[in-house]
């Protein structure tokens, strides 16, 4: 028994200290900014901007090769982020912000096909084959990638609702702009 233990605390150790070893020799150096980057993004590595993932995404920022409004899903608010942390301006007057907005499947239009639940990154489509399906409203990101494999048309963009978790008190108007309303 003692035999045993003392076997596999060496063999333990000596596999320690070799994955140590190989951690510190094969170590990839990144890049500062494509990690800040990345960090901006939203995470859902949906795939709209054209690259692989958000990382893929963050990668081609710092290297000059996309321009700040990359990601869709982000809105304006990320692309001003993005062009901060680059120190590039970005003209906004094309970007169309809706606010922020979530998958809604209508259940008399869907048929049950599943495509939907394929291209989910965040697997916020629950249901099964040939059965109706439902979106679970906190996990979806609002990346649209269902909305154009739906075959029925039965999944659309619908405004995040209004509840008492995200809801803000309006900023009051100043007197100018009182005068103006």
């Amino acid at each position: 028994m003692i035999a045993a233990i003392l076997s596999l605390s060496l063999l333990g150790l000596i596999l320690g200290f070799g994955l140590g070893f190989a951690a510190k020799k094969f170590a990839v150096e990144t890049d500062a900014r494509v990690a800040e980057l990345e960090a901006l993004m939203p995470g859902t590595n949906c795939g709209q901007c054209g690259f692989p993932g958000c990382s893929g995404a963050a990668a081609a920022l710092a290297d000059g090769k996309a321009s700040p409004t990359v990601c869709p899903p982000g809105g304006k608010a990320l692309i001003q982020a993005l062009a901060a942390k680059l120190g590039v301006s970005v003209d906004l007057s094309g970007v169309a912000d809706e606010g922020p907005k979530i998958a809604a499947i209508e259940e008399e239009i869907c048929i049950g096909c599943c495509r939907c639940l394929k291209d989910c990154p965040t697997d916020a489509i629950v249901g099964a084959a040939k059965q109706i399906h439902a979106v679970m409203r906190e996990a979806c990101t609002g990346c649209e990638a269902c909305v154009d494999r739906c075959p029925t048309g039965a999944i659309t963009m619908d405004p995040v609702p209004i509840t008492l978790q995200h809801w803000v008190w309006p900023k009051p108007l100043s007197e100018g702009a009182k005068a103006w309303a």
